[in-house]
């Protein structure tokens, strides 16, 4: 059979940065092995499968595999699948795309005020979850106690699929984390999420807020590029514990630059008071890379 894909860098301004994403759409004549191994093959954090459209509601099944499995939620195969949708198979000006994902339905707004069109999704509604010593995380990421931001919780965050975030205190922290896989192991045995995101309010380019890392070895992904799943469980977090001191952000944040590809995702959160919940979402750019056929 022929398999048409495309090649998408997702939350970048530029080709060849960003977070890597194959796009194979007319998927339904593929079962869940092939896709896997489809995905093994092309070896990038996420590929999507774009299965078919729902008529009645104007959707699109899509699935989601990393490397070693499928997962029912990511940010960056969820923006880089709507462009795809919309610039390939729909091919006309519209204001939003609906996928159908394993966590349920994701709306991707298509934002042209500028010159080139920016892709929000909003996330559903955060969960937060269990809190981790210190000592623990430390163990894991081999820092130092006092790197570790203390004025702020270590916690599981989910809006679809869940981290851990976890407060440095400074850029130079970030950078020379190295992950002792024996801790994460053991970690991961007694937690929900299987990944960690960790930030820091020190970043590379002034124009930014905060520089983020996220490591998802469970998932086949020692490190990610973006991570807009990760980035919508930060932008909770950062609303839920007032880490800028009030209920509403709106922030650059950069990712990606310790393994040579520079990202930038937009977060926009808000709580408009106690008793409701924290609308997320989470936009960037995607850039057209490449497109061909499998054989």
């Amino acid at each position: 059979m022929s398999l048409k894909y495309y090649i998408v860098d997702v939350f970048t301004e530029t080709k060849y940065t960003g977070n890597q994403l194959a796009v194979f759409t007319s998927s339904n004549s593929l079962n869940q092995e092939e896709m896997q191994a489809i995905a093994r093959e092309i070896n990038y954090s996420e590929t999507t499968f774009i299965m078919q459209k729902q008529t009645d509601s104007n959707s699109y099944d899509v699935k989601i595999f990393t490397p070693s499995q499928e997962i029912p939620f990511a940010g960056h195969p969820t923006l880089g699948t709507a462009y795809i949708l919309q610039q390939e198979i729909i091919n006309q000006s519209i204001e939003q795309v609906i996928l159908n994902l394993k966590i349920g339905q994701i709306t991707v707004k298509i934002d042209r005020s500028n010159n080139e069109p920016c892709l929000w999704m909003q996330q559903k509604t955060p969960i937060f979850g269990k809190r981790f010593a210190v000592e623990t995380i430390v163990e894991v990421l081999q820092l130092n106690i006092d790197e570790i931001d203390a004025s702020y919780p270590i916690q599981e965050v989910s809006t679809g699929l869940p981290f851990i975030i976890v407060p440095v205190k400074s850029l130079h922290s970030l950078k020379r984390i190295k992950v002792n896989i024996d801790k994460y192991n053991e970690l991961i045995q007694y937690t929900e999420a299987k990944c960690l995101l960790v930030f820091c309010p020190e970043t590379y380019h002034q124009e930014n807020n905060l520089n983020v890392r996220v490591f998802c070895h469970y998932l086949g992904v020692p490190e990610d590029p973006a991570t807009g799943s990760a980035n919508g469980c930060l932008a909770a977090y950062l609303v839920e514990h007032s880490y800028f001191g009030n209920s509403e952000i709106n922030l650059r944040v950069e990712q990606g630059y310790e393994i040579n590809r520079p990202s930038l995702l937009l977060l926009k959160a808000s709580k408009k008071s106690v008793r409701e919940a924290i609308e997320v979402q989470v936009g960037g750019k995607v850039i057209m890379v490449a497109k061909g056929e499998f054989v």
